[in-house]
């Protein structure tokens, strides 16, 4: 049986390709969706949210929808524009005085 040599060379182009791989697959998973009007399920999906609280939402007018028929629609820029628009200061820590 015949041996075969692996060189550091041959371990570098592996880790590279695979490094390339992952960073394939994590950038398809994390990338904006592929059309630009989301149902409420997938908005849901995307947020981690509840019905109650997608409804919330809409009904105290944080989240702007549009209704066709029975099914309502998300612009997927409106979502982006609210979490923006929410985001916390991450460096900003309230401290309350001491008495």
């Amino acid at each position: 049986m015949a041996a075969n040599i692996v060189t550091l060379e041959d371990l570098e182009n592996f880790k590279r390709s695979l490094l390339e791989e992952i960073q394939k697959i994590i950038s398809q998973k994390q990338g904006p969706p592929t059309h630009k009007w989301l149902k409420s399920h997938e908005v849901r999906r995307l947020l981690t949210l509840s019905p109650g609280t997608l409804q919330n939402l809409r009904v105290n007018g944080t989240l702007p929808f549009t209704k066709i028929g029975g099914v309502i629609f998300y612009d997927y820029d409106d979502i982006q524009r609210m979490i923006e628009e929410r985001k916390q200061n991450p460096h900003f820590v309230s401290r309350k005085p001491n008495p």
